[in-house]
């Protein structure tokens, strides 16, 4: 048994052996010679294996897993280094944290970018545009209470159905740290204040979303289940979703973006596959439903 600063040592010199090995085993190379810039710890993560959630490998946790390890590492353009989250917390603005260089770009359709090499668990992604990133994580600092309703509105547009009913049904069970409890109604009809204005519906059109649209419409609206396709209703089912108790009065087709198109609108201009949805009027707003929609929709910043 080893003791004292020698034994410590001579530890840490193992593990870092036993590390490399087993990161080279898993033919995934993680830079453990170069450290964050803000954190000064080691560019890779902790995972545990029983849950979605990573936790930044901290450089005294000498005794975690190494075969849990993954590459945690940004490299900017002018050279520094940052942890994912240590990279958003830290940037405010398209200016480098470590060393002030506006690393700001144009894109090829004239829109600001912000390009990184982002290493991680899914590989190496050359010239990942981070600048949405930031400018979420800024919106959901200066307006915290909206980070939920974000996040709803993030599996809409990524199409993670079995997410969007887990996180609907867990508003029953919690509560925000300042007492909120949180309604679906809340999250059906949030309004993006970030980009556009656009309902969860917008963004289910926008990214062409199908089945996102089909559990909007079946939890958030007067849309009759005979309208329904079975496959829709029996996936419902299978993820717990009362088909029977829906939010009667609201109708999230009723919401409008920031230049006034409701969904419908957005549908006609997008296109397929909405072109039968706009046919068979299954956009149409139910204007009964107004006043509850007028009242859901607000979010207290």
């Amino acid at each position: 048994m080893y003791c004292g600063v020698n034994g410590k040592l001579i530890f840490c010199i193992l593990f870092s052996i036993h590390l490399h090995a087993t990161v080279e085993h898993r033919s995934s190379f993680i830079n453990m010679d170069t450290l964050c810039a803000a954190c000064t710890h080691p560019l890779f993560a902790q995972i545990d294996p029983d849950s979605d959630e990573e936790d930044q490998q901290q450089s005294s946790s000498a005794t975690s897993d190494p075969t849990n390890i993954v590459p945690d590492d940004c490299v900017l353009h002018c050279g520094h280094h940052f942890h994912w989250d240590c990279l958003l917390e830290s940037f405010d603005s398209t200016v480098c944290p470590a060393c002030g260089t506006d690393l700001k770009t144009t894109s090829q359709d004239g829109q600001p970018q912000l390009l990184i090499n982002l290493h991680n668990e899914g590989g190496l992604q050359n010239n990942h545009d981070i600048l949405p990133a930031i400018k979420e994580e800024a919106y959901v600092r200066q307006f915290p209470k909206e980070r939920r309703p974000r996040a709803f509105l993030e599996y809409c547009r990524t199409g993670d159905v079995p997410a969007m009913v887990e996180m609907l049904q867990d508003l029953q069970d919690e509560q925000d740290e300042d007492g909120k409890i949180w309604e679906a109604r809340d999250f059906l009809l949030y309004i993006d204040g970030l980009y556009h204005g656009w309902s969860p519906l917008h963004t289910a059109i926008i990214h062409k979303r199908q089945e996102v649209a089909w559990l909007l419409l079946l939890i958030g609206s007067s849309v009759d289940l005979n309208r329904f396709p079975a496959e829709v209703i029996q996936e419902a089912l299978s993820l717990g979703v009362d088909v029977s108790s829906t939010l009667m009065s609201i109708d999230v087709r009723f919401m409008r973006d920031t230049q006034g198109r409701s969904v419908e609108e957005l549908a006609s201009q997008v296109g397929a596959p909405w072109t039968a949805w706009v046919e068979q009027g299954l956009l149409t707003p139910n204007y009964r439903w107004t006043e509850g929609n007028r009242r859901a929709s607000k979010v207290e910043r």
